[in-house]
């Protein structure tokens, strides 16, 4: 049975990775929001806020679950990232409160051009800003700027995350989430084929942007992210896991460019997900690097015993419950692997029932 300190951390990761993948989802359709254009913008903004109405709530229950286990099982770490890096955490958390606020009042305020523009604005802009923050803050726990002196921040609010390594990880996350969304889009346009070229033209180029940033990211981590460079690189697992990762990302984007969504959008979950494993696998044994190791900023083992033991029963009932609620308004197709016959053209109740949107 692995640690208890170990479990913990696992944990979080899988929790972010849920958040990088459906938050990030969300996130990235705000970015094709803001950048709506041709003669189908109206609908494109139609379709988004469709998309994303009944779940977008939902998706924020994994950045808790990461907050919340942060906080409870390794509170010298939780202190040392919301001291140092308070300044970007503080505005990702405004830009997910703007978000939403912008997202419900553009649905229920009036209906004047000039109304829905303003709170589009705010909706799309802070759709932007937050995931590029979420990405300096990780960033900022990697590099080693952060610095502790019998557990207080040495190094100020600004060091460790205002720079080139970590704004050009926060472009890669924005990017990255964009091109997850506009797979994800291409699926929920099933039913209007010009919406859908619209969506695969749009994760096209994301990709394009993608791979700019993933190679820009690479070459600064050499000087500003020492050991997640030297883990990627010379660990036993790095190559096997940058392979997998490498075949996802080809896959993804055949899957985009030959038109099989369903397969593209599951290869595109596949990428997220092992490159946040490659991360955190590549900042083992630390959650600060250099100075904080989650084996040491452990809460008691009774603690944890009793966290993940709560996590364990609180799951019974937060697995069915999303299960249900995506099952609702998403249909079979939220769960769709591959593109099979007919997926397609059902509905969110399967092949019987007319498409619907809610």
């Amino acid at each position: 049975m692995p640690p208890l300190d170990l479990t913990a951390a696992a944990v979080m990761l899988a929790a972010l990775v849920g958040y990088a993948v459906l938050g990030g989802a969300d996130f990235g359709a705000g970015v094709w929001d803001l950048l709506a254009r041709g003669p189908r913008a109206a609908r494109q903004r139609e379709v988004i806020e469709q998309a994303i109405a009944p779940i977008w709530e939902a998706n924020h229950v994994w950045l808790i679950l990461v907050v919340v286990v942060l906080f409870t099982a390794f509170p010298p770490a939780f202190g040392a990232i919301m001291t140092a890096l308070h300044i970007p955490v503080t505005i990702m958390l405004v830009g997910i409160v703007l978000r939403g606020a912008s997202f419900v009042f553009r649905a229920y305020d009036s209906r004047e051009d000039h109304v829905q523009q303003r709170w589009g604005r705010v909706f799309a802009i802070s759709s932007t800003i937050t995931p590029i923050m979420l990405g300096t803050i990780i960033a900022g726990i990697s590099s080693g700027d952060i610095e502790l002196e019998d557990g207080y921040v040495m190094s100020g609010w600004f060091n460790s995350w205002l720079g080139v390594f970590p704004l050009a990880v926060g472009g890669f996350t924005l990017v990255l989430f964009a091109y997850v969304a506009a797979i994800f889009l291409t699926v929920e346009t099933f039913d209007e084929p010009d919406l859908q070229e619209d969506f695969r033209r749009r994760g096209l180029l994301a990709a394009i942007a993608l791979g700019a940033f993933a190679l820009l990211v690479a070459l600064l981590a050499g000087d500003h992210a020492p050991q997640i460079r030297e883990e990627l690189f010379r660990s036993w697992w790095s190559w096997p896991l940058q392979i997998a990762t490498g075949v996802a990302a080809i896959g993804a984007l055949a899957g985009l460019y030959l038109r099989h969504f369903f397969l593209a959008r599951t290869l595109a979950v596949a990428q997220v997900a092992l490159i946040l494993v490659g991360w955190g696998a590549s900042m083992s044994p630390y959650l600060v690097v250099d100075d904080v190791r989650y084996d040491d900023a452990a809460a008691p083992d009774i603690t944890l015993k009793l966290m993940l033991g709560a996590l364990a029963v609180g799951s019974l009932i937060l697995f069915p419950s999303l299960y249900y609620l995506y099952r609702i308004f998403k249909g079979r197709q939220a769960f769709a692997l591959i593109d099979l016959p007919g997926i397609d053209d059902a509905g969110p109740g399967g092949a019987d029932e007319p498409p619907t949107r809610t």
